[in-house]
């Protein structure tokens, strides 16, 4: 791969036309990811090129224009968290139409600062890929934001009772994967996130049942039978 910080979007676009795979289209169809704009690059192929151009925001935005799965996936590796401004965001999610490119770009969207805002936006938002993102965004944010006080991502907890009857297929897993997330943060987060998941467990919603008894299954093969109400100081989550 001939491509370095200087390279154009037109000589990325062309390289990964050139790095195009049938065969890995029809197989990423199997996982439910889009793929009518998709070329088949693997992902380590992907996170190669990513490594070669490095961060560059405003191509970063013209890759997103491309319409092109690779290129869209590169865009969120590529773009500069910081300068990514909030009309820049609801711009790009106005075009998610895969879990893929959500929870790729979700990760984008936390660094960039914006999560206080856009979470609980995004969690209003009827569209499904849109609603996917603010729980992608929380499950990022609970992992990977660990000097954040804990009381900002217990705030999420209402939004996840709230969402947890949603039946999509790609909002639901988004809304459980964020309710495991935070209970496995730190021992005051798993409490809390628990208890909201027995609650859920014994819901007459059947959605609500999924998304509960499947989290307070993880917790439990992961707890076992540890002390849940923070006097357990010996967490490692």
């Amino acid at each position: 791969m001939d491509l370095n910080p200087a390279s154009s979007v037109a000589d990325i676009v062309a390289t990964l036309k050139s790095l195009g795979n049938a065969t890995n289209v029809a197989g990423m169809a199997r996982f439910g990811i889009e793929t009518s704009t998709a070329l088949g690059i693997s992902t380590d192929d992907m996170r190669r090129i990513a490594r070669l151009i490095k961060k560059d925001h405003a191509r970063a935005l013209d890759l997103w224009r491309s319409d092109i799965r690779e290129a869209r996936l590169l865009a969120a590796m590529t773009a500069e968290p910081r300068k990514l401004s909030l009309e820049q965001a609801w711009s790009w999610a106005g075009d998610f139409n895969s879990w893929e490119v959500v929870d790729t770009v979700s990760d984008l969207f936390v660094e960039s600062g914006h999560w206080p805002v856009l979470i609980p936006e995004f969690a209003a938002d009827e569209r499904e890929f849109v609603r996917r993102t603010a729980f992608s965004m929380m499950a990022w944010a609970a992992v990977h934001l660990k000097k954040e006080p804990d009381a900002h991502i217990l705030a999420f907890l209402p939004l996840i009772e709230r969402h947890a009857g949603d039946p999509r297929n790609f909002v639901k897993k988004a809304v459980n994967w964020a309710l495991r997330q935070i209970g496995k943060r730190n021992v005051a987060c798993r409490e809390p996130a628990w208890a909201l998941a027995e609650r859920l467990a014994a819901s007459k919603d059947k959605t609500e049942r999924w998304v509960g008894k499947d989290a307070v299954r993880e917790f439990e093969k992961k707890f076992g039978d540890r002390i849940r109400d923070g006097r357990d100081q010996s967490d490692k989550a």
